[in-house]
């Protein structure tokens, strides 16, 4: 029961990413993407690279690959680019969660952060926290949306994903 739950919410988060990152690509400007706003990181841009980069860190993790980096740190390429890699990394999440069941969930693993700090998480609990973790600053993205003058925001909340 598990796995179905959290492939459910690892699909929900690509869908709630994919929608919010459309509105952006379609109606703000280069010059806003990068705007100073007052939030956890100063710019929509920033705040999408955190989730990117938390992703794609997370992901690593779950499968046992050591982490050393984040991905925005290295980055040179534009918002269309920042936009189809944290599309692949949600794709690349859904399908790690895809392939495994129940046991692999249950199951603890052990870790390190950036620091190099050692940690030890349930595998489904820590899949939960990426995604929640994301849903938390796609909040921020949607108050920063709103400082910028955008009105209109399709809500992402998971009821309204699990309505379509």
């Amino acid at each position: 029961m598990k796995s179905e739950i959290i492939k459910q919410y690892t699909h929900y988060n690509l869908w709630a990413n994919e929608l919010l990152l459309k509105l952006i690509g379609d109606k703000i400007s280069d010059e806003k993407i990068n705007q100073t706003i007052v939030s956890s990181f100063p710019s929509l841009l920033k705040t999408i690279y955190h989730i990117w980069d938390a992703e794609t860190i997370w992901l690593m993790r779950f499968k046992g690959e050591p982490v050393t980096s984040w991905p925005s740190k290295s980055f040179t390429g534009d918002f269309k680019e920042a936009i189809e890699k944290t599309h692949a990394i949600d794709r690349a999440i859904v399908n790690f969660c895809e392939s495994i069941g129940d046991n692999k969930l249950e199951k603890s693993f052990t870790y390190k952060n950036i620091e190099g700090k050692v940690f030890d998480n349930i595998l489904w609990e820590a899949i939960l926290h990426c995604m929640n973790h994301s849903t938390y600053h796609r909040g921020q993205i949607v108050t920063m949306l709103r400082q910028l003058g955008i009105d209109e925001i399709p809500s992402t909340d998971f009821i309204a994903f699990c309505r379509i």
